[in-house]
């Protein structure tokens, strides 16, 4: 298959090209090159960019106002059916990887493997399995509850045995589980070392959900692979990010899609309170910790509030609105950085990746909304998911 395009972005910070011809070989670019007047060629694009990298995402929800509840009295199987359909979601909307970080009864495992035997449609997948949280702590719902550095070390081994491939441990409260507290630490920095040890030894990758401060640095000093949230991160935080060279995935879009949808009244007002708190935090520190230097990854928390899997495009947006990256900084951080993180491949065009790619109406670059408008999707050379014009 060839694809022509007006402009190419590769993942990286290089300058795009332009007028290029995208050459697939079998699940892989075989080549870019120069676009040859008459030449042939099978799709034509104004714009293509990588397959986008969904660092942090829920498949079992989808964007309930209550999404604690939800899990707490919908049943399993209804959940299963969901996380399914939002696998598709993401897909059809240029998501090409996601990590799941943290579902009920292995159901986000059992999505994985269903996408990599091919019985469904979906990005390419890691999955958390259970987070591993204090007892009665934030995410209790989807979590294995975990007392002490050797229970710490056992949940581990269990989400291991359950077919794990990455792990989610819960430092501070959040905002959704009613009664944590986002700004108090949970599990302890020795709970923490444990099982960022434990999952290390076995060649897992640990995120923490981290939002209040002395938790964000329990989880950077124990070793965490990334900090998911960070909101009240401070300056000590940001030099241990930093020296460490812990990826920080901000789920901008979170807090943002609750407070968008204050007027409506269906959400606990408890998280409604966390949401206006967590987010005066996110807009202090999360911008000044991108512009010292800390490597922030791509990742929206679908599945939360209002928050859908068909709508990561708004993370992106939203890297560049409140962040202040360019156009293609937001696209990098969703593309290369975000793939770097999860460890699946690059999440780059160039000769022998992937062929994981967006066909896109518009230049990116000009407008970074243009990530809504998506022609077609490409997942390993095959055409995902094609436009009705």
């Amino acid at each position: 298959m060839i694809i022509r395009a007006g402009v190419l972005y590769d993942g990286t910070l290089a300058p795009p090209k332009r007028n290029v011809d995208i050459v697939i070989d079998g699940a892989v670019i075989g080549e870019i090159r120069n676009a040859a007047e008459g030449g042939a060629y099978d799709l034509e694009a104004a714009c293509v960019t990588p397959g986008l990298v969904n660092s942090h995402a829920h498949l079992e929800a989808s964007g309930e106002p209550d999404m604690m509840t939800m899990i707490s009295t919908t049943p399993t199987n209804q959940r299963l059916l969901r996380a399914v359909e939002n696998a598709r979601k993401s897909l059809y909307a240029g998501v090409t990887t996601i990590r799941d970080v943290g579902s009920s009864h292995g159901i986000s495992i059992d999505v994985r493997d269903a996408i990599a035997a091919g019985r469904i449609p979906g990005p390419r997948m890691r999955a958390a399995g259970a987070v591993l949280c204090m007892t009665g702590g934030h995410g209790w719902p989807i979590g294995r509850a975990v007392d002490g550095p050797w229970d710490a070390r056992k949940g581990i081994r269990e989400q291991l045995l359950a077919g794990a491939d990455c792990i989610k441990l819960i430092a501070t409260g959040g905002v959704l589980t009613k009664g944590a507290v986002p700004g108090n630490s949970q599990l302890t920095y020795e709970e923490l070392a444990a099982a960022v040890d434990e999952a290390h030894r076995h060649g897992l990758r640990a995120a923490a959900h981290a939002i209040g401060t002395e938790g964000i640095k329990n989880a950077l000093r124990a070793g965490i692979d990334s900090v998911e949230h960070g909101h009240m991160l401070d300056d000590e935080a940001i030099a241990l990010f930093k020296e460490r060279g812990t990826y920080l995935v901000p789920t901008l879009t979170a807090p943002t899609c609750i407070l968008a949808h204050l007027g409506e009244g269906t959400q606990p007002q408890y998280v409604v309170e966390k949401a206006k708190t967590v987010s005066e935090a996110m807009l202090r520190n999360i911008r000044r910790a991108y512009e010292a230097g800390v490597t922030v990854a791509g990742g929206s928390d679908a599945g939360t509030p209002y928050n859908y899997h068909e709508s990561y495009a708004y993370e992106v947006e939203l890297m560049h609105s409140m962040l202040g990256m360019t156009p293609q900084q937001a696209l990098h951080a969703a593309t290369e950085v975000a793939g770097a993180l999860v460890g699946l491949q690059r999440s780059v065009l160039a000769p022998g990746e992937a062929a994981d790619l967006i066909v896109l109406r518009r230049d990116v670059g000009s407008d970074v909304r243009a990530l809504r408008e998506v022609d077609a999707v490409l997942k390993g050379g095959a055409i995902a998911y094609r436009a009705e014009r």
